[in-house]
């Protein structure tokens, strides 16, 4: 299905999946389909996202497939975890050998006596498993993941599977998608500031501070608001050592112990204190490849620039201005100036092993990072709990260190969420700047999109499709390199389907063109890009139909004027979750609840590598990579600040003071809200779990994080028939005695209690609280949302609460788009019931669905959708209340025709049926909410000057006796298994096609059931 299409990333995300991953930043990527006749070529309509280094060069949106991974019987590369605990976690119990796991408030040392001596005996351990299988270890870890990688033959991984010192056997993944090599030169020598780069850091104190204008910087003393102390590792695609974000000299800090591995283009000056650490990690790659990708280098350098930008933001120098292609950008800085950067390079041409990400992790904790960066993921979310990574970054936490990861990119549907592990503070995007623009067509219509570029603004120029300006065959439609006519171009705006915007900005800044406005037939997601040329983007599919229809009724004389700002449009407010930002539930484990929270992630400026970004030094990007290490450097100030407190003391203060963002409170999206730095550092309480119970979770086979003392409380498919009580435990980390009292807000129809009401804590003190969740009136299989706040006099700590009672259909995504097995056929109807006990059921009996033919006349051949344009048919019907369900379906006799589908109520779209070549399209809604609703009928490719076609819409009542059925179903069911049941008519039906409603209850409580098809067909 069309809409359910998934977006490409070029650098998009993670661990654990088998699934296409790399850096999770949103980037240009996915190329157009085949040709198919009309203007838009099939797979023109998969999202995809407009920054982030890989599409910056020709070619980058034409990445390869994922290099072949094996499975988990296979010959193939393989990641052993071994039974023994790594440093990190082992608590003593080994005769002779002392525990090397740090006391809670400690850092792990590594070159301590006990530590160098379990060492000794992970590697004999390690050897004596190696030699029995007769394996080859390509690369061991003993730091924060016991084990090794290797290339195993399927009887070793049968022989190591069944030794009883090893724990788990998993087939290793490669992960990301493979970006173009570089077109600008790599430099060779030690860091120093470029022209450019001297202007971008003059006046910057040697605190990194700005000086005052006409006067002399004076040196400031660090402290902990700037992260002084503190080392990042980011696990990435390396550094630019050279920039001016890292150009400071600074002393090592107390107890590290990390190094700096030179390679090519990267010498041991590029450590200068601000990078105070770099390695590469490329074993696995090279044993499985023989050289790294084209393009690459094999050193800590980044040839790409999503690394860079990353470790800039979490702790770049600050900077009073950032110049990119001659403009001005204002300052930036990293959110911890004063931190310094470790750099693990596990990335190769934007892929990389997760055995090399393990080493890399490996590293860094023994390194004596604080915290990490992770801003990799996988592009459809984690698919399995407690991966080799997960379980690395479990035994990272455990030593002390923080772990911040990216949620992933994928918004278009819920529950793609990455990094889901408990002990992961996740995080999403969220808009903080407009960066609005404003096309002015001829007609007056104005359509508010975006742009970094400096644009014309004043009177209107003439417009021109690049359709209509240039060669069709080369791609003109999206204004392809090489597609378009100077002549029909020269002084014009010039408008473009969505593919490369980079290539089309340089075609059309090549070929004379005033400016472009890029358009996406299908609809997109919100980023702007910087191409030094005047670009306005329109994301919706909604300004596509409009600019695309304006267009079509004025070939020769459109007009249209671009400036910069608009009128606050493009987004609900700032700050508001980015739509690419991928959202809960966690799909894959019970109880835990993602995002975390969110943090900036759109348009942001940082540091890059010129070499893959046009010769930038600073560029914009978007995406959950870009949030993450927000949260990472903010992390740094707070362990900087509080030394004393642990990763999950972090994680928790963040939470608990982070506030709503705008356009919505719900927690599915925005996670506990929009980070607050300034509340973290001071939250009066933490919520965080105990080392036992995250240990417990990673050693249970189908976990539940619902009891794990997480400041949030996630009910996903619960009995709704019966309380749910869970616990947490608040602790008073501020310094005086303070009263908190607990009140409850959102989740309507929910019963929540909170016992006791109100804790009085000392300083360090902890009480327990008991929070039971009962059903009440709430509806079944949908999520009910809000949160709980203990407030007190000084402070206040608000958790969020998502909570969903499993009705008749487990769900594992978020109430948006499909509703998962919600209908079905009465022939062989099916039910997967929540809940143990009797079972009842009801239903309205079949109605017909009530179809009436239509003609209309044909609009744009191939074109884009608006509600206002020749070949959309109008049809408005009304819902009345206590309807259990609307189908709409469209069918013609034309096999030359293909018909799209739109419902909407009022101006909001409830659903969209455009499969590529069909008209035989179908849009639902499951207990709608009353009123007035339009079905659109779009005939995308007409087969004639006139359509002909049929729309059927039925309108099932919840409680109306429609023709008689007989229901036969079980007396009684079992939780989580699945049962049969049929609505068989009691008499023949006529021809057609007829619905129905079931409703079950147990015990008097009343569950909606099914949306009922059926065909006499089916009966006979």
């Amino acid at each position: 299905m069309r809409r359910l299409a998934i977006p490409t990333l070029v650098f998009a995300l993670i661990a654990g999946t088998a699934g296409i991953a790399g850096p999770a930043s949103a980037a240009p990527a996915g190329t157009k389909g085949g040709g198919a006749g009309g203007y838009f070529t099939p797979g023109s309509d998969k999202k995809v996202i407009l920054t982030d280094g890989a599409d910056r060069r020709p070619g980058g949106r034409n990445a390869a497939e994922q290099q072949a991974t094996a499975d988990e019987s296979r010959p193939g590369r393989y990641i052993v975890e071994l039974a023994e605990e790594p440093l990190t976690s082992y608590a003593g119990g080994s005769s002779g050998l002392a525990r090397t796991r740090p006391e809670a408030g400690d850092r792990l040392d590594v070159t301590s006596a006990p530590a160098r001596a379990y060492r000794s005996h992970l590697d004999a351990q390690r050897s004596a498993v190696a030699a029995a299988a007769k394996v080859q270890v390509t690369a061991a870890y003993t730091t924060a993941f016991n084990g090794f990688s290797a290339k195993l033959t399927t009887e070793q991984v049968t022989a190591l599977r069944a030794d009883k010192r090893v724990r788990a056997v998993t087939a290793s993944r490669a992960l990301g998608t493979p970006t173009p090599p570089p077109t600008a030169p790599i430099a060779t020598t030690p860091a120093t500031a470029t022209p450019e780069q001297r202007d971008q850091s003059a006046g910057a104190d040697t605190a990194g501070r700005p000086d005052t204008p006409g006067k002399p910087g004076k040196p400031g003393k660090p402290g902990p608001g700037t992260g002084a102390g503190m080392v990042i590792g980011v696990l990435d695609t390396g550094i630019w050592p050279e920039s001016a974000s890292f150009a400071k000299t600074m002393p090592a800090p107390a107890n590290w112990r990390g190094t700096c591995q030179t390679g090519v283009a990267f010498v041991a000056e590029h450590c200068n204190g601000k990078i105070v650490g770099a390695r590469y990690f490329a074993d696995s790659w090279l044993a499985y490849g023989g050289t790294v990708p084209e393009g690459e280098i094999l050193s800590p350098r980044d040839v790409s620039g999503h690394g860079t930008h990353t470790a800039s933001t979490a702790a770049g120098l600050p900077l009073p201005n950032v110049t990119i292609d001659g403009r001005r950008f204002g300052p930036v800085s990293g959110v911890a100036p004063d931190a310094q950067i470790a750099v693990y390079k596990v990335l190769w041409g934007g892929m990389g092993y997760d055995a090399d990400i393990i080493a890399g992790i490996d590293a860094a904790v023994a390194d004596g990072v604080q915290v990490i960066n992770f801003s990799i993921g996988s592009q459809l979310g984690d698919w399995e709990a407690n991966t080799p990574i997960g379980i690395a970054f479990l035994n990272a936490t455990l030593a002390g260190v923080f772990v911040a990861a990216s949620a992933g990119n994928t918004g278009i549907v819920s529950g793609a969420i990455s990094n889901a592990a408990p002990w992961v503070t996740t995080v999403g995007a969220a808009v903080t700047k407009l960066d609005e623009a404003t096309v002015k067509l001829g007609d007056g219509t104005k359509l508010v999109g975006g742009s970094l570029d400096a644009l014309p603004g004043g009177d209107s120029l003439p417009m021109v499709f690049g359709d209509q300006a240039g060669s069709p065959d080369l791609g003109a439609v999206y204004c392809e390199p090489g597609s378009l006519d100077s002549a029909k171009i020269k002084g014009k705006v010039v408008a473009c389907a969505l593919s490369d915007m980079f290539g089309s900005a340089a075609e059309i800044k090549a070929k004379g063109g005033a400016a472009m406005v890029v358009f996406d037939p299908v609809g997109n997601y919100r980023i702007n890009s910087i191409f030094n040329f005047p670009v306005v983007y329109l994301p919706t599919e909604k300004q596509a139909g409009t600019l695309f229809n304006y267009l079509m009724r004025h070939p020769t004389d459109a007009k249209a004027s671009v400036r910069s700002g608009g009128d606050g449009s493009s987004v609900p407010g700032l700050p508001s979750v980015a739509d690419f930002s991928s959202t809960g539930p966690d799909k894959v484990t019970f109880g835990v609840f993602k995002p975390d929270l969110v943090a900036p992630g759109s348009d942001i400026i940082a540091a890059v590598s010129p070499a893959g970004n046009f010769g930038r030094n600073y560029d914009a990007y978007s995406g959950t990579s870009m949030a993450s290490p927000y949260v990472a450097g903010s992390a740094a100030i707070l362990r900087a600040t509080h030394p004393d407190w642990s990763p999950g003391a972090v994680a928790s203060a963040l939470r608990t003071t982070a506030t709503d963002t705008v356009g919505t409170t719900d927690p599915l999206e925005q996670g506990s809200g929009f980070i607050n730095l300034a509340k973290a550092t001071d939250p009066g309480l933490v919520i965080q779990p105990t080392a036992k119970e995250l240990v417990t979770f990673s050693e249970t086979a189908q976990p539940d994080g619902k009891e794990l003392n997480l400041p949030a409380i996630s009910l996903r498919e619960y009995d709704g028939t019966r309380p749910v009580t869970v616990t947490r435990t608040l602790t008073n980390v501020g310094k005086t005695k303070e009263t908190y009292r607990s009140s409850v807000s959102g989740l309507p129809g929910m019963k929540v209690t909170v016992s006791p009401a109100s804790v009085t804590l000392a300083p360090g003190q902890s009480a327990t609280v008991t929070i039971t969740v009962r059903r009440g009136g709430a509806p079944w299989d949908r999520y009910v949302t809000g949160s709980i706040t203990w407030q007190g006099k000084a402070h206040s700590a608000r958790i969020p609460v998502a909570a969903r009672p499993w009705g008749i259909t487990p769900r594992p995504y978020a109430d948006d788009g499909e509703e998962f097995g919600r209908m079905t056929n009465g022939a062989f109807g099916s039910v997967q019931p929540g809940f143990t006990g009797p079972f009842v059921g009801r239903s309205t009996g079949y109605t017909p669905m009530r179809r009436t033919s239509y003609s209309m006349p044909a609009g744009v051949y191939g074109g884009v959708f608006d509600p206002k344009a020749t070949g959309v048919k109008k049809v408005d019907f009304t819902v009345p209340a206590n309807t259990a369900g609307i189908v709409v379906e469209t069918t013609t006799d034309d096999p030359n025709t293909n018909l799209d589908l739109y419902l909407y109520k009022g101006d909001k779209l409830i659903y969209s049926s455009d499969r590529y070549w069909t008209s035989t399209e179908q849009a639902y809604k499951f207990l709608p909410e009353p009123g007035r609703y339009t079905a659109y009928v779009f005939a995308q490719y007409p087969g004639s000057p006139v359509v002909d076609f049929q729309l059927g819409h039925a309108i099932i009542g919840r409680n109306t006796t429609y023709a008689g059925a007989t229901l036969e179903a079980p007396a009684s069911v079992e939780r989580g298994l699945t049962y049969s049941f049929k609505l068989k008519p009691t008499k023949p039906l006529p021809e057609g096609d007829f619905w129905a409603y079931t409703e079950w209850s147990t015990n008097g409580t009343v569950v909606p059931g099914n949306l009922v098809y059926t065909q006499q067909s089916s009966w006979e």
